[in-house]
């Protein structure tokens, strides 16, 4: 899941409505994100920016017939932790008056999760409706407050509301008052790491709403025996309804799918090269509860790269039976190791900083196996080769090109300004061609054969 946006906004997402006719749906609230910080720049653009667009695209993407409700704070006065205002009621907002509404505000003040969330609850209270809230945040609480006991508090209170919290970029260390919020209002906690994730765990949240059954499905991903992050995604075989998300998070997630068979597409999310894995058949049952573990088996590669015994930089490449390059890791002159699917790979090196015949080395049929570490070494051999031009006494610019001697393939060149041209070379009979420039271009150019053997180093001095 490639990371370039860390986006500080906060929003409360509440679950899909229809319009008045549709009796039973929820409303919806966003409560945006205006403090102060939404002026910070990631690559050219502000996180307002930012934030407006996830957020613009995120509700045009809603039915038309859809309530919505919007709630900004931090907009109007700095420091003022009472700074929160409904800016479109969910009694007749349109997605349009949203939109403007994101789009106008100006960043300024703090950060009042307890009381942003609070503010929305007592209209809950005094509507007696129910709701879903989604909560989008890379800051934590600015103003004292603890969001947790003001869930818990209108949970025990009888308010009929889940929450769902989306954090952005927060520390381990951070979350703790909203984990424990979500937790309190039967949600889910969830990291999101750039505007891709966002939108991707909106459409999975929204699919958790109040309104929706019990959830009768449940996930597990593992690597070798260990918990991983994985994105699950179920396609109805039967419905060929959109495809129902869940995220692991390397724990169980739970969510609902309606009855049917699915097949399931599930990508590992932990960094390595393993590949997604398709599940075909998946059974899900209204009243019970249905269970899949999902195994990524994984093995590693130990690569080590050698010039002359010394680790040495490189470039090296998976390349699976079907021809598909699965891996490609730069050595940087010391050892690395790749992580992919067991199987059998050709291996392709190739050293850098080396010219010559024989720089590109590929090994067919290395076998990696499930939860191992395969040791995988490539030895190259060179020499040196260095050329000193003269004219009376005084080192002339020149160019000098080498040709492997054998099949006359053109293999490097070098100019030797005042200093010469030094070349690293693989051994063999090379032929070298050795022509003046400048003041002296009018003279004849030389060539001439030399060898190079392995740690050897060769000085050739030529006098025009």
């Amino acid at each position: 899941m490639k990371k370039i946006l860390f986006i500080p906004v906060f929003i409360i997402f509440l679950s899909q409505v229809l319009a008045q006719s549709s009796p039973g749906i929820s409303p919806i609230y966003f409560i945006y994100d205006a403090s102060g910080s939404m002026w910070g720049q990631i690559e050219g653009k502000t996180k307002m920016e930012i934030a407006s667009e996830v957020l613009s695209e995120s509700v045009e993407k809603l039915p038309e017939q859809q309530q919505l409700g919007l709630v900004i704070y931090g907009h109007n006065r700095e420091g003022d932790c009472r700074d929160v205002e409904f800016m479109v009621n969910p009694e007749g907002g349109t997605k349009a008056e949203v939109i403007e509404a994101v789009n106008s505000v100006k960043p300024l003040g703090k950060t009042p999760l307890a009381y942003s969330a609070n503010l929305v609850i007592d209209q809950l209270r005094e509507s007696k409706a129910k709701a879903t809230i989604i909560l989008i945040t890379d800051g934590i609480e600015s103003c004292d407050g603890n969001i947790c006991e003001v869930v818990t508090a209108a949970q025990e209170e009888g308010i009929d509301f889940k929450l769902h919290i989306i954090g952005f970029g927060l520390k381990d260390e951070e979350t703790a008052q909203l984990k424990c919020a979500a937790k309190a209002a039967n949600g889910t906690y969830n990291n999101a790491e750039d505007a891709v994730d966002l939108g991707d765990l909106l459409a999975q949240v929204t699919n958790k709403t109040i309104d929706d059954p019990a959830e009768n499905f449940s996930v597990y991903a593992v690597k070798n025996g260990v918990p991983v992050d994985a994105w699950v995604k179920a396609y109805d075989v039967v419905s060929k309804r959109e495809p129902i998300l869940a995220r692991t998070y390397r724990d169980t997630a739970f969510f609902y799918l309606p009855p049917s068979r699915y097949n399931f597409e599930v990508v590992p999310l932990e960094g390595s090269d393993v590949d997604k894995i398709g599940l075909s058949d998946i059974q899900s049952f209204e009243d019970s509860l249905s269970h899949q573990t999902i195994s990524f088996d994984a093995g590693r590669l130990s690569i080590t790269v050698t010039n002359n015994g010394q680790n040495w930089d490189s470039i090296v490449k998976l390349i699976n039976q079907n021809g598909e390059v699965i891996a490609s890791e730069r050595t940087y002159s010391s050892q690395k190791e790749v992580e992919v699917n067991p199987g059998k790979y050709k291996i392709s090196v190739q050293a850098l900083k080396i010219e010559g015949l024989g720089t590109l080395k590929e090994v067919e049929d290395v076998e990696i196996l499930s939860d191992q570490s395969t040791p995988f070494e490539v030895g190259f051999e060179t020499g040196t080769f260095k050329v000193l031009t003269w004219v009376n006494g005084e080192i002339i610019d020149t160019i000098v090109t080498l040709a492997e001697a054998e099949s006359g393939k053109n293999v490097g060149g070098e100019r030797t300004y005042t200093d010469g041209a030094d070349f690293m070379l693989t051994p063999g009979k090379y032929n070298v061609k050795v022509v003046p420039l400048g003041d002296h271009k009018e003279k004849a150019a030389q060539s001439f054969s030399i060898e190079i053997k392995p740690g050897e180093e060769v000085l050739k001095e030529i006098q025009f």
